[in-house]
């Protein structure tokens, strides 16, 4: 799968007393060097302020119709001081960009100090960053203070904030599709719409009955059918599967798909348990896999909290996400335990292909046979960051931090997919989780994107975020 990166709007504070031929070398580099990362960018024309830069309010207010004109056109504004700058100016230009904006400073020159070739953008990034915060207009600055455009730390924070940008816009205005109740031995799992809701995510609940109902009218001479049932062949290994479990499975995968067209659907959680089995036969595992294989996260058990961590997870990282059981100790080490689920985890994430397999444990309930759809296998090794998320009191707790699956092997006969997960201060973790009502549930992506994804929900977004590995 792939995630786009962000259009960034350029912007250029000047300071009338310094020179503006900085403002020039800037607007010609600055573009270049974003382009070469993989970003588009727009900028205001060269004549339309002095120098192409903003200074004064009235100059200001030219860059704020200038990015009213292009909205819908970038997600992030990369505020460039090449000079000193000026905050009155640009706190008119950005107060309503409605987008994320990072703060960058050139550094100066040990050997052009002189007033002619100073830059002091050092001082006056903290002017824009007071005045910006006296006027609650939300911003991101980075490490290091002043950095150069051509230096690999200013491509490490666009890097940072492209992933910012990607969590704030893909997180705003988006459909969860709960598909059927609760599960009802899961309180664990409740959540409030309204909260949701509030927090720009719209909730469209659908009942199994419509599921099931629309199974029986899918046609297996159909093209959806036929592709479908093609593309599930291909994904993992139906070796010992009943032809009858492959049909429904496919069945229901049509289903979701024209579920997830019709009310476009962002994320979804699926009541995955325990009417699939007794009614229909089968296990839906696999098609949440392969959902989550190609970019559509997908939580089981109707855990919308986790769908909605899962969403922001992979906006961050750009790679698909995974709902796990906080399921088994490793040992008596107290940093690893075994992440596990069913079978929901996506192909890209695995060690090596999956088998679909007979429900290990439902099937002590509903029989032998008619709980086929879980697939099987490992978690690669890899980084990894987690998050998980509930609804409480009007607002989106969540929790964030980082660890590795390992390669440290797991027994043969240990059911569904599953890692060794090692996580620094892993029993402060665990004990966050416990204490603060949070779900039995995480949800993980590939790579450390723990401090862009932490930011853009708290800072930009309003969720209430949390990291204990860090406090």
């Amino acid at each position: 799968m792939t995630c786009p990166k962000t259009t960034f709007a350029l912007f250029f504070g000047n300071r009338g007393m310094f020179p503006a031929s900085l403002m020039a070398e800037a607007r010609e580099t600055l573009p270049k060097v974003l382009k070469k990362m993989g970003h588009d960018c727009i900028m205001l024309d060269a004549d339309a302020t002095r120098a192409g830069a903003v200074e004064t309010p009235a100059e200001g207010q030219i860059y704020a119709d200038f990015l009213a004109k292009n909205k819908g056109k970038f997600g992030g504004v990369i505020l460039c001081l090449p000079n000193f700058g000026d905050e009155n100016g640009a706190t008119v230009a950005l107060k309503n960009a409605g987008v994320p904006i990072l703060i960058q400073a050139y550094p100066d020159e040990a050997d052009k100090m002189a007033p002619e070739l100073r830059r002091d953008s050092f001082c006056g990034k903290f002017s824009i960053m007071d005045v910006f915060w006296q006027n609650q207009i939300k911003y991101t600055a980075l490490k290091p203070h002043t950095v150069g455009l051509e230096s690999p730390r200013f491509a490490e924070n666009i890097d940072y904030f492209d992933r910012l940008c990607r969590v704030v816009n893909g997180m705003q205005d988006i459909v969860l599709g709960a598909i059927g109740a609760r599960t009802t031995a899961f309180k664990t799992v409740r959540f409030d719409e309204l909260t949701l809701q509030r927090h720009g995510i719209l909730v469209e609940a659908l009942d199994l009955s419509e599921v099931f109902s629309r199974m029986n009218g899918i046609c297996t001479c159909s093209d959806e059918y036929k592709a479908k049932k093609e593309r599930l062949a291909g994904y993992t290994c139906w070796n010992g599967v009943p032809d009858e479990a492959l049909d429904k499975i496919t069945k229901v995968a049509v289903v979701l798909d024209q579920l997830i067209d019709e009310y476009s659907m962002d994320c979804l959680a699926l009541r995955c348990w325990n009417e699939f089995q007794e009614q229909v036969g089968i296990s839906p595992c696999v098609l949440l896999s392969e959902l989550n294989d190609r970019g559509m996260p997908a939580a089981c058990e109707l855990d919308a909290g986790n769908a909605v961590a899962m969403r922001a997870l992979q906006l961050a990282s750009g790679e698909s996400a995974a709902c796990l059981d906080w399921n088994n100790n490793y040992g008596d080490d107290d940093d690893k335990c075994i992440l596990f689920h069913c079978g929901p985890v996506a192909q890209n994430l695995m060690a090596g292909p999956g088998q679909i397999t007979d429900h290990a444990i439902l099937r002590n309930v509903v029989g032998e046979g008619r709980a086929f759809g879980c697939n099987v296998g490992r978690i690669a090794p890899h980084d990894f960051t987690f998050a998980s998320c509930l609804t409480e009191n009007g607002n989106l707790n969540t929790y964030i931090g980082q660890g590795e699956f390992t390669a440290d092997p797991i027994a043969d006969d240990f059911f569904g997919c599953a890692g060794v997960a090692r996580i620094d201060k892993m029993q402060d973790v665990l004990l966050h989780v416990g204490l603060n009502g949070f779900r039995h549930h995480v949800s993980t992506t590939k790579g450390h994107v723990m401090a862009p994804l932490a930011e853009a929900l708290s800072k930009y977004l309003g969720y209430c975020v949390s990291m204990p590995q860090v406090g």
